[in-house]
């Protein structure tokens, strides 16, 4: 059974969740403060976090922070601020989704799902021999999850993994963002493409040499986005 933290000072709103998510078959635990969350998700086996943005002691963004900086494990963050400065922080710091209060039950069960499907299959891989992809000075090992650019190991988050190597096994192909949301997270009416924009901008931070002019992701204006070999 998938065990899941909801990190939400509102309890009525973390009661909530928690009632659907358990209906759903998962294990749910609530904390409603940021310094408890934070241990907690960094002590605690969890399969996925829900994390409020705007929390007594530490807020989201600095839970996301450190969490990302120790572990992959799926977070979604929730808040009640729409500004899309907001979202692309969050994003940016490694959380896998945002959504924005108020949302329907419903829709976060899904996205719950959506995100654990996709992890649990990553890290289910039985593969005896470490398939590697090589190119132009990325070396990406796809079997152990790690990334080298140009000879210096640098850390992705889990999207952004996913994102820099479906686009490198698939060169010199244009995706467009929509194609790229389905792609890689497995979600297609639910959610925001502006995501695929912030992880591809973090991806070119990690591997291009002059951002303003990308060496491997290319942006097709009015198209999308391709790898060129």
């Amino acid at each position: 059974m998938s065990k899941i933290l909801i990190v939400e000072d509102e309890e009525a709103i973390a009661d909530l969740e928690k009632d659907y998510l358990e209906l759903s078959g998962f294990e749910v635990e609530i904390e409603n403060n940021g310094r408890g969350g934070l241990e907690k998700a960094l002590l605690g086996d969890y399969n996925l976090i829900i994390l409020d943005l705007m929390l007594p002691d530490v807020d989201g963004f600095e839970i996301c922070k450190e969490v990302r900086e120790k572990k992959n494990t799926p977070i979604i963050m929730v808040s009640a601020k729409k500004d899309d400065i907001d979202k692309i922080r969050g994003l940016g710091l490694g959380a896998d989704d945002y959504m924005t209060k108020p949302f329907s039950p419903s829709e976060l069960v899904a996205r719950v799902k959506a995100h654990l499907a996709r992890y649990e299959r990553l890290i289910g891989s039985s593969a005896q021999v470490n398939d590697v992809v090589e190119i132009r000075g990325i070396k990406i090992d796809k079997t152990a999850r790690r990334v080298w650019v140009n000879g210096e190991e640098t850390n992705f988050t889990t999207k952004e993994f996913d994102l820099l190597t479906f686009l490198a096994e698939n060169p010199n192909r244009v995706f467009t963002k929509e194609e790229l949301f389905r792609e890689i997270w497995d979600m297609e009416s639910i959610g925001d493409i502006a995501t695929v924009t912030v992880h591809i901008k973090k991806i070119r931070e990690k591997i291009e040499f002059d951002t303003s002019k990308p060496q491997y992701i290319e942006t097709i204006w009015g198209v999308g986005y391709r790898f060129k070999v």
